[in-house]
């Protein structure tokens, strides 16, 4: 077998590049989704139940989408296609998710806000798991780390402008950032269109600059594909179930990590909009449309996006932390950083000192884009790349249902729906997450 060749830092950036796309279109969604449903008169106890359209599509598609672009080869090449595909379906959903209540003589607004919402994010799932397996298609086992880091920078960026985004066209720019009862603010509206145009020139950029390598080549750097007898004659979804099963040791210990993470991220993506506006605002919980409400809403914005940028700067860093210390070391001491950071919002009640806790936040956040596929990489043969990096979607999807289905009640029967607390149960998920970080047998190269 042959090496696979070295890239430059310019080739790493350019297959990459799609991601900045996609995460300011995840961004315009996990700032901005639950306002837009509030907008629509979902209540807070029913949020995590719309969300949970987003991990239900991404459990479904990314597996699938994983099986087959391992098998994939055309015009376009083997993972391109998908990104391609996945980004025009995810602009769709972008220009129309704010937009939804010119369906209300028809559907309710907020069912129609649900459907986009989870369209989008099947559509960001169909081009996302595809980009981490173009990473170890092309990036020899020394460049992986940096590959993956590349791509936390990128999102980093592509998130800190789409969550700052609705912040700029009101504050700097004078788009109205208030609308009738019921309506989205055009501050909101314009975001998205933006986010929609940035999706799709980024992708077409990694499509036109990045080649991928040929199934010869490819057989060449990996060598030939041995499929069993049995492989061959079952259906892909049946080899999907049977590759589940036989996942690498490495892989289920990684799942356990992720799972607590996840649960994290899914609470305060879902409650940090209406936390912030009851516990620092002091707004009541039936204020989904005052100016003050949607200050609040556009200072979160705010913030995410500074957690972004500070995930930007630190995925940077990661590869030489990991490199003095240990990927499993690097990534429990992030995770301890976002659970810091998440858990002192309960004691801040002035807007402008939010800033500090989303520093923590976004240490973890890049930890956690990068170290996990990055020690997962090394576990996994090489031509199942896909299918399984699309498998370990479920232990990001998982927590995210589990969250969505029982958080709901839980902070309202438990906390009377003041949404902090589940601020301060997705801390000490993340605290959980770091300890099962020094269980995974890590197989560094």
């Amino acid at each position: 077998m042959n090496k696979l060749p070295r890239l430059t830092r310019t080739q790493i950036w350019n297959m990459s590049l799609g991601f900045l796309g996609i995460q300011f279109g995840f961004a315009l969604q996990n700032a901005n989704a639950s306002r837009i449903l509030q907008t629509f008169g979902a209540n807070i106890e029913h949020l995590g139940w719309f969300w949970l359209a987003a991990p239900i599509t991404g459990m479904l598609v990314q597996p699938i989408v994983g099986h087959y672009s391992d098998r994939t080869w055309n015009r376009l090449g083997r993972r391109r296609p998908y990104f391609l595909v996945g980004s025009l379906f995810a602009a769709l959903a972008l220009v129309f998710m704010p937009n939804s209540e010119m369906l209300a003589a028809i559907i309710p607004p907020m069912f129609v806000g649900a459907g986009m919402l989870m369209i989008m994010d099947a559509s960001f799932n169909v081009s996302m798991e595809p980009f981490r397996a173009l990473v170890a298609d092309k990036l020899p086992l020394d460049q992986r780390t940096a590959g993956f880091a590349v791509q936390s920078t990128l999102i980093g960026i592509g998130a800190v402008v789409g969550s700052w985004i609705t912040y700029i066209l009101a504050e700097w720019m004078d788009v109205s950032k208030v609308a009738p009862e019921g309506s989205v603010p055009d501050n909101v509206v314009f975001s998205f269109y933006l986010g929609a145009a940035v999706l799709v020139i980024t992708i077409l950029w990694t499509i036109i600059t990045t080649k991928e390598y040929s199934p010869k080549e490819m057989e060449q750097f990996h060598g030939a594909e041995k499929s069993s007898p049995n492989e061959k004659k079952v259906s892909g979804i049946v080899q999907i179930f049977k590759d589940f099963i036989a996942m690498p040791r490495t892989m289920k210990q990684l799942g356990l990590v992720q799972f607590f993470s996840w649960l994290a991220l899914f609470g305060m993506w879902v409650y940090t909009t209406p936390a912030i506006a009851q516990h620092v605002y002091n707004l009541p919980l039936t204020d989904t449309s005052s100016a003050a409400y949607n200050d609040a809403g556009n200072w979160v914005g705010v913030l995410f996006g500074i957690y972004n940028g500070v995930a930007a700067l630190y995925a940077m860093l990661l590869p030489f932390i990991a490199k003095k210390t240990s990927r499993k070391t690097a990534h429990a001491v992030s995770l301890l950083f976002g659970a810091a950071g998440l858990l002192s919002i309960y004691f801040i009640k002035d807007p402008n000192m939010l800033i500090y806790p989303m520093i923590g936040v976004g240490i973890a956040w890049a930890s956690i884009l990068s170290m996990p596929y990055a020690i997962l990489s090394g576990a996994l043969p090489p031509r199942k790349m896909g299918i399984y990096m699309g498998l370990f979607n479920f232990f990001i999807t998982i927590p995210q249902i589990v969250n969505g289905v029982f958080s709901g009640p839980i902070i309202k029967a438990w906390f009377h729906s003041q949404a902090i607390y589940a601020l301060i149960i997705a801390g000490a998920s993340l605290i959980i997450a770091a300890i099962t970080v020094y269980f995974v047998e890590d197989k560094e190269n």
